[in-house]
């Protein structure tokens, strides 16, 4: 830190301050591991407390990890672009070799792509009957579930929500089963026309954290996707994404 200029921020600002710059020139790089709070109280001449104060703001930002036992790590960042139009091109999911729209956008990013799935049913959410027309909340819909991994890493979960008559015109879209991933089953029944994606930060819940096996201090996207389809909307997936691990990327022709 520098002691040459007054600076009136409490000292764990300012040892979080110095570190974080550390993280980010690359003095401290993914994976390393922090000098104990010991030794930082040492290098800084700051009680423990302060310096184990300054190591949390850091935990808080999602820079830093814990590892019961062993120490404090800079936390390793495997990031994936999310292109919001490109990824739902029908050449991706509809075209000669269908894909998975994720697979396909980890694929092109020299990453491997996970999955596990199940389907059930459930009383229909309120953010689902409010953009499904033919569902009232409470009512049974289909919900098919799923957690994604990236490198083995679990990125996001993703549950798509449809209506029991969606459901009862292609068994298909109820199992998984097919190429082209859940969008070509959803476009088998009626075509994709638009698709609208609603997006928002927050931490998560515990049970969220939980099923993502997030760190503590790791936002999260929040993303409600509509398939609008020629018959009007068919189903509503509601995702959860490590804001650690993704990227939005939007590139458009300005609109008349």
């Amino acid at each position: 830190m520098n002691d040459e200029t007054t600076d009136a921020r409490p000292l764990q600002v300012r040892i979080a301050d110095d570190l974080r710059g550390q993280i980010k020139r690359g003095d401290l790089a993914p994976g390393d591991k922090l000098p104990t709070l010991q030794a930082l109280a040492d290098r800084y001449g700051v009680s423990m407390i302060v310096a184990r104060r300054a190591v949390e703001l850091l935990r808080q930002e999602g820079l830093l990890t814990s590892r019961k036992g062993s120490g404090n790590y800079v936390r390793e960042r495997k990031q994936v672009k999310r292109y919001g139009i490109h990824r739902y091109s029908r050449s991706v999911w509809a075209g000669s070799t269908p894909q998975a729209i994720l697979r396909a956008e980890g694929a092109e990013q020299g990453k491997t792509v996970g999955q596990k799935a199940e389907t059930t049913q459930v009383p229909a959410p309120a953010f689902v009957a409010e953009r499904l027309p033919d569902v009232s909340e409470g009512e049974l819909v289909y919900v098919r579930r799923r957690v994604t991994t990236l490198d083995g890493v679990i990125n996001q979960s993703a549950d798509s929500y449809f209506s029991l008559a969606t459901g009862e015109r292609s068994p298909a879209v109820i199992t998984g089963e097919g190429p082209g991933g859940h969008i070509a089953r959803i476009n088998a029944i009626s075509p994709v026309l638009e698709i609208q994606e609603e997006i928002a930060t927050r931490m998560p819940t515990g049970p969220e954290a939980a099923r993502l096996q997030i760190p503590p201090g790791t936002p999260i996207f929040e993303v409600i996707r509509t398939y609008h389809t020629e018959q009007g909307p068919l189903d509503v997936t509601h995702f959860l994404i490590r804001g650690d691990m993704a990227v939005f990327d939007y590139k458009f022709p300005v609109p008349d």
